[in-house]
């Protein structure tokens, strides 16, 4: 039967339990355009970014993708299956143990490694998660950890945005 299905909403705090992993149904191909508008906008200098003769110079031989650009799209394609319903209250680490290049397509995978209600705001809860970027290859490219306030599911604003149609 026909009618308006509801769409996928994101996970509240009471969908997280210690030990789940979620993989980005999505990857993200890194263009050069991406990495030198990014590396522009962030006002970073550091010509390894976007200055192909001076990256031939260096032992990658190629412009790097920005860490900054590597950190926002890994942590963008877990937000879907993360913190669609929170937001994000630290970062305790970031590793970057591979380098990037235009051209490579990442994934993210995130595992929760601790799930506790807040002390402080009775309608949300604590997430912290360890997330690893991976290229096209399999090669982890980036790992960190952070926690993410999350609402609960009876306590989350909005959760029907689309505007109803009037009749003309």
């Amino acid at each position: 039967m026909g009618g308006v299905k509801q769409g996928w909403n994101g996970r509240f705090f009471e969908d997280f339990q210690v030990g789940d992993i979620y993989r980005s149904r999505l990857g993200r191909t890194i263009t050069e355009t991406d990495n030198i508008q990014f590396t522009m906008i962030t006002n970073n200098t550091n010509q390894i970014h976007f200055n192909t003769h001076y990256a031939s110079l260096t032992e990658f031989k190629k412009p790097l993708v920005n860490s900054a650009l590597t950190l926002s799209v890994v942590a963008g394609l877990g937000v879907s299956d993360l913190s669609e319903n929170g937001f994000a209250l630290g970062w305790d680490y970031i590793k970057l143990p591979h380098p990037v290049f235009p051209g490579d397509t990442l994934y993210s995978e995130s595992e929760v490694i601790s799930v506790r209600e807040s002390k402080s705001r009775p309608a949300q809860g604590v997430v912290k998660v360890r997330t690893r970027g991976l290229n096209q290859d399999g090669i982890v490219v980036i790992e960190y950890e952070r926690s993410i306030m999350v609402w609960k599911k009876t306590h989350a604003p909005l959760m029907a945005l689309f505007p109803e149609p009037k009749n003309a």
